[in-house]
């Protein structure tokens, strides 16, 4: 690797430093970052795109989930309830992508995820009010490793936001959706390793996965430190702008 090599990798070890401590302390945003900045910034393919991310994932989720669990934000009960069925969702999802383009249905997830943001702001305005146990979990967990896979990032904002809209407690929530992201993207990135090989990773990746190691303790220790309102009101927010601005670039 030359000296014009590491220099073109700083922007994208500051993306992925940035996506990782939004990812961490909210539970969501990494993929849909680095997706977003391959695609339309680098010219890479979605699928191309959505296996680079999820390798970077894979090492960046390991650390963000140590990180959660030397913080206590895991509940491994509903780690237990998320992480197979998400695995599962996210093989389906990669073998999607591999032969067909999934991102026909994008646009309706995100107003979907949109609505979702905007009743997280009205709870948070109001109060988040006692914590109960969710009750919709594995059929969550199977779409959101499915959508995860298929459009390259999903996995935070369907999972965490639904837990919080049952009522999850957000500390606990966001840390373990993060946790049991790690089981997730592992199973996608070597799904997509059979099917795309080699060439779907590529050196801006490096930079990403550099910054987002460093970027993960920081998330994790937000989480513990933030209040329970704060907490939904920035997912909610954080959601909401980010499935609209998704669905205005699908319409436009």
């Amino acid at each position: 690797m030359t000296l014009a090599d590491l220099l073109a990798l700083w922007p994208f070890a500051l993306i992925g430093f940035a996506a990782q401590i939004v990812d961490g302390a909210l539970g969501m945003a990494f993929g849909v970052i680095n997706s977003t900045l391959l695609v339309s910034a680098m010219g890479v393919s979605p699928s191309a795109a959505s296996a680079s991310v999820h390798a970077v994932e894979t090492f960046t989720t390991a650390a963000s989930g140590i990180s959660h669990v030397i913080h206590r934000n895991v509940d491994w009960r509903l780690f237990l309830r998320l992480a197979v069925p998400g695995v599962i969702g996210g093989v389906l999802g990669a073998f999607v992508l591999s032969s067909i383009d999934a991102a026909v249905a994008r646009p309706f997830v995100m107003v979907y995820l949109a609505g979702i943001g905007i009743y997280l702001l009205v709870r948070a305005w109001h109060g988040p009010g006692e914590p109960r146990t969710p009750r919709h979990v594995a059929p969550l967990g199977l779409a959101g490793g499915f959508l995860d896979a298929a459009g390259g990032g999903g996995w935070g904002p369907i999972v965490t936001s639904n837990l919080l809209v049952q009522g999850g407690n957000p500390r606990k929530t966001i840390g373990t959706v993060n946790t049991a992201e790690f089981f997730l993207t592992a199973t996608i990135s070597a799904t997509f390793l059979t099917t795309l090989g080699w060439q779907a990773f590529t050196l801006q990746t490096i930079g990403i996965l550099a910054g987002g190691v460093i970027g993960a303790p920081f998330g994790a220790l937000l989480v513990k430190r933030l209040s329970a309102r704060v907490l939904m009101a920035m997912v909610g927010t954080l959601l909401t702008l980010t499935s609209a601005v998704s669905v205005y670039a699908a319409l436009a």
